[in-house]
Formats: C-alpha cells, structure tokens, sequence
C-alpha cells in the first residue's frame, strides 16, 4: 500500500493515457462541466421560478437536474485538478467519498426516472384519477424516497468496503470505483459479492418496472389522439434519458466486472466516464427542448437576458 505519513493512498493509472494532450483533454472537460452546470442549473430555476410549472413531472425532472449537479461533483473538480496535477492519487477517505457520490448519483437516476415512469403511467393510463394520486405531499414524498433509498443503499456499501483488508493501492481507472477496490482485497469478498448483487438487482427491477408501465402507456396511447400526443411529448424524452444512462452504466458494470486488459485505455476510460458526460448534458436539453412548457419558460428567459444585455451595451 502507497502510504504518506502514515495515510493510505490509491493511484489512478487510468491517467497514464491522458499525459499526451492534458491541456487538450482539461479544457474540453471544463467546457463541458460549464455546459452541465449551465443547462441544469437554467432548467431548475426555470422551474422553480414558474408557478404554471409546478407540478410533479417538473418538481421530479428539476429533480433529475439536481442530481446530475450531485454526482458530477464528485467527479470533475478532481478529474480536473489531477490532469493539471503530475501525482495522480487520492487519499483512502477521498476514494470512499467519491464512490459514495458518483454511485449513489447512479441509483439516484434510475429512481427518478421510475418514478416518472409512474407519473406518466397514472396521468396516460389513470387521467381522471391523477390529481388525486399525485398530490403535492405524496409527490414529494416519493422524491425523497427516490434519494434516501439510494443514499442508504451506497452507506451499506462503502461501510463493507472499508471493513475490507486491501493489499493493494493501483485503481485502474480515472476515479475511484468500488468494484475496483473490492478487488485490491486480501481477504474473502462474498458479502460485497452478494451485497453488490442485490443491488444490481434491486434497480435492475426498477428497469423492468419502467419497461412494463411504457408496454401500459403504449396500449393507452394507441386508442386516442390526446394520449397519442401526450406519449410522444412527455414519455419519448423519459425514454431517452433511460436509454442514456442505462447503457452508459452497463458499460461501466459490465466492463469493470469483466472486461479485458487488452482493450486500449483510452477506450476503457471513456467506457468508465461515458455516463458522467452524456445523461447530465443531454437529460436538461431534451426536456428543454421538448417538453412546450418548459422550452417557452426557457425562451422566454433567453429573449429577457438578450433584451437587458442590449440595454446595458446602449446605456
């Protein structure tokens, strides 16, 4: 174990592929880590500042949103520092807090976009019965189900983690990963085999759920013109929020579980990062973009800023 005074540190080696064009690769990641804060951030004030938006498929995508800015947290401002760094390590408390926010933002997102999975379900499939279901308290409620869940999920997690006697300090990745540090172990490792297991599962259900609700919201759709219409503006976005992230963690899951040395690193790394990249830049703009509300609120906003920056260069 790599240790200074006493601390133990882990080495990132998946940064041995990035030492060619570090500039390059560091200003390419602030701009998109700019873009990321700036399309959710614009999207959650949009809905906060807007009482037509309101209700609880906008509380719950501004929920998404605040995620997104969660989980990349844990992730850019020490991918950052360490391209610009010539050391790339992170002490053993720094590797466990990172895990605990990129993994958790991961469960997050998938509980999230089941519960809207459930929101769209009552309000296509249930319309007269969707007000009466999707009250203020009980929206809020859930959302607060959909972090607490997770956050409890990752704390058992880590917590076998850390209870685990390594031998080994080399992470080949960018960031630290559980199932990467499971590995570094002396020890027999079933319980975080068996643990990591149940959870996959747990939100693997959670896939199945949403698949089964959008089999109900497609047979729903098909019989009227107003569900029709309601199915392709509000779920096809939902849809291809999932599809973001469901296979840019697959990726991630399967590779790390299983994948081969002989894949080139650049490859691996950007299988490891894909879905803190895509999901929070490209979930914010398609709802931006499609769901009418939130576009005009969006535009609307544009047009105001545009206007007073005009005024202040005339002034």
């Amino acid at each position: 174990m790599n240790q200074t005074s006493g601390e133990v540190i882990f080495s990132l080696s998946g940064f041995n592929a990035t030492t060619s064009y570090t500039v390059a690769l560091f200003s390419l990641t602030l701009l998109c880590y700019c873009l990321i804060l700036l399309v959710n951030v614009a999207l959650i004030l949009t809905v906060i500042f807007h009482q037509n938006l309101h209700e609880p498929m906008y509380f719950i995508v501004c929920n998404l949103c605040i995620n997104a800015l969660y989980g990349t947290a844990g992730f850019y401002p020490k991918f950052m520092y360490d391209l610009l760094s010539g050391a790339h390590v992170i002490t053993y408390a720094g590797c466990f807090l990172q895990i605990y926010i990129i993994y958790s933002y991961a469960m997050v997102d998938f509980s999230v976009l089941a519960l809207m999975a459930y929101d769209r379900y009552v309000a296509i499939c249930r319309p007269l019965t969707y007000h009466s279901v999707m009250t203020r308290p009980r929206t809020v409620a859930l959302v607060c189900l959909c972090w607490m869940v997770p956050l409890g999920c990752m704390l058992l997690v880590v917590g076998l983690t850390s209870m685990l006697k390594l031998c080994g300090s080399h992470i080949d990745k960018l960031y630290c990963e559980n199932w990467s540090v499971v590995k570094l172990s002396c020890g027999s490792t079933k319980v975080n085999d068996v643990v990591g297991l149940i959870v996959i599962a747990f939100y693997f259900v959670h896939v199945l759920y949403i698949g089964w609700s959008y089999v109900q919201l497609v047979k729903s759709a098909l019989s009227s013109k107003e569900g029709r219409g309601k199915f392709i503006q509000t779920c096809v976005p939902h849809l291809m929020c999932l599809f973001n992230v469901s296979t840019a963690l697959l990726f991630d899951l399967m590779y790390s579980r299983y994948g081969s040395t002989s894949v080139p690193q650049g490859l691996r790394n950007f299988m490891a990062v894909q879905f803190l990249i895509i999901p929070p830049v490209v979930n914010p703009v398609i709802y931006g973009l499609i769901l009418t509300k939130i576009r005009r609120r969006m535009m609307h906003l544009c047009a105001v800023a545009c206007q007073r920056f005009k005024l202040k260069q005339i002034v």
